[in-house]
């Protein structure tokens, strides 16, 4: 089964295309299970996302192109939540989702993946970002609230790579994941940024296998030419990992089907 849990909606302000193109073009690509899985509205980075009076608009879409398409695709409701606790409001967890995608996109208030602010890498010292990264993603998982970790290494989204071994924080966000029975998601975006490969690496796939933590896939596609981006290469580099099964969620419970 083709599965794509992660992609976005013009509402979020730095994506193209409309929905139902979206769902088309995932038609045309085979994909059997597709979710949308925009960003949270959120009392901060307003730019880069949807409002929340656009939530409802959002969700009716979804549910619009759900029963319009049936038997040709389905279609799941999701958000991808960035996971800045002053900033996440309970409305986000009461909507009644398929799934949700727990993100760190922030190191306190430095937005690292965005290109507007690279010129901070310069002025922190890597490691220390780096073991902050894997921290904030640990207390994520340890909060409850989500299903899937999102590109769980995008740190690296400028190839700014760690110079010592964090093998012990990448050790206990994963427990900690495990334990909150998340899923990782393989997601293809970063063969399309600098880094040129995808999230996470595969030292962190073969830990995730050795933890049993369930994987899933996402375009986290932004535009209609990056749905399926990569599929074939990242189905590959899965089953040579060993896995064999990706994980889908319906009304937030969990089934794995092989890919």
């Amino acid at each position: 089964m083709r599965i794509d849990l992660h992609n976005h909606t013009s509402l979020c302000n730095h994506a193209t295309g409309t929905m139902e193109e979206y769902v088309l073009k995932a038609i045309e690509e085979g994909i059997e299970v597709f979710g949308f899985s925009c960003h949270n509205p959120m009392k901060f980075d307003a730019k880069y996302r949807m409002r929340f009076d656009e939530l409802s608009l959002y969700l009716d879409s979804i549910q619009v192109l759900k029963e319009k398409y049936a038997g040709q695709i389905e279609i799941l409701s999701a958000l991808e939540i960035d996971f800045l606790p002053p900033f996440m409001e309970d409305v986000l967890f009461k909507i009644p989702l398929d799934y949700r995608i727990g993100a760190v996109h922030f190191l306190g208030d430095w937005s690292f993946d965005n290109p507007e602010f690279i010129k901070e890498y310069a002025r922190r010292d890597i490691n220390d970002c780096w073991a902050e990264y894997f921290k904030a993603t640990q207390a994520l998982a340890k909060s409850g609230k989500f299903d899937i970790v999102a590109h769980m290494d995008l740190l690296k989204i400028f190839k700014h790579f760690p110079t010592r071994d964090l093998r012990s924080e990448i050790e206990a966000a994963l427990k900690a994941i495990k334990q909150a029975n998340m899923s990782v998601e393989i997601n293809a975006a970063g063969f399309r940024k600098e880094v040129g490969e995808q999230y996470p690496s595969r030292e962190i796939l073969e830990m995730c296998y050795g933890f049993e933590i369930p994987i899933t896939f996402g375009s986290d596609a932004h535009a209609l030419e990056q749905i399926n981006f990569k599929r074939r290469e990242i189905e590959a580099l899965a089953k040579d990992v060993g896995y064999t099964k990706c994980a889908v969620y319906r009304q937030r419970q969990r089934e794995m089907v092989e890919f």
